[in-house]
């Protein structure tokens, strides 16, 4: 009885097929001219964000206070990275999701990136959520989540992944790159070298190659995910029904999240290949 639980929970939340069909119903097409009116802090405002949040993003950025915006958010995905192991998808609302990490008790990269898109609003940076996926769909790729936050003192986006420790870079170049240019530039050719900015954590070459420099590859913005929302519909129903359904029913009431994509037209690219 419990392996078919198992199986039937596996199919809901993994299946290929779902997986397709949310980005299906989720997804939107946007001119790259339209990104900057998107931003994670537009909707979720500091005084929103758990508590635990300020508690301890005081200890991560303790003697730190000085810093500009982009020293501040690297100081903060270092800290985040040396004290979160990682570990399986956690699926719980943003608190939770911090408490466990921080115990050694899970997270993936998307755990990841949502936790930084709030402690970038807790410190007043400007900070969106991405997600990778393949044109045409495939299966055998899971995606990946990272982000993206503005700088003030560089007066341009920078695209962070946290739970890899990367920076990407124009060859020559010691400005690191936005999301847009990432891709831009890869799909031009042009030569793209990417640095980790945690010395214990070197980059993995052919994972940075497989989630970001294959051609097949296209980001999405992750948008109007407003945090305070899930976390009461997470906290509330998570222990009556599986979280499929919550995603469902905050889907069907208008207040879900949504993807853009800015680079290829996923009505005609995101095809399902069984």
């Amino acid at each position: 009885m419990l392996h078919i639980r198992k199986k039937i929970k596996w199919i809901f939340k993994r299946h290929p097929f779902l997986y397709y069909v949310r980005f299906k119903l989720l997804s939107k097409n946007v001119s790259t001219g339209e990104l900057d009116n998107y931003c994670y802090n537009t909707i979720n405002a500091k005084h929103a964000i758990p508590k635990s949040f300020a508690v301890v993003n005081v200890l991560a950025l303790k003697g730190k206070s000085k810093f500009n915006d982009f020293d501040k958010a690297l100081a903060l995905a270092r800290w985040l990275r040396v004290n979160i192991k990682g570990g399986r998808g956690l699926s719980l609302s943003s608190e939770k999701a911090l408490e466990k990490m921080l115990a050694g008790e899970g997270g993936v990269c998307s755990d990841m990136a949502q936790i930084f898109n709030n402690f970038c609003v807790v410190n007043d940076i400007k900070v969106r959520e991405w997600g990778i996926t393949s044109f045409p769909f495939n299966s055998e790729f899971g995606g990946h989540a990272f982000n993206e936050f503005y700088s003030e003192s560089l007066q341009k986006w920078v695209l962070i992944d946290v739970s890899k420790t990367l920076m990407f870079y124009l060859e020559g170049n010691l400005v690191p790159l936005s999301v847009m240019e990432l891709f831009e530039c890869n799909k031009q050719k042009k030569p793209i070298t990417f640095k980790s900015f945690l010395e214990t954590n070197p980059p993995d070459v052919d994972l940075i190659n497989f989630y970001y420099l294959q051609r097949d590859r296209a980001p999405f913005l992750i948008c109007n995910y407003h945090s305070k929302t899930y976390d009461v519909y997470l906290d509330r129903f998570k222990a009556l029904c599986p979280v499929f359904v919550i995603h469902f029913w905050l889907y069907l009431i208008q207040k879900s999240y949504y993807y853009l994509f800015p680079l290829d037209d996923y009505k005609n690219e995101l095809v399902y290949d069984r």
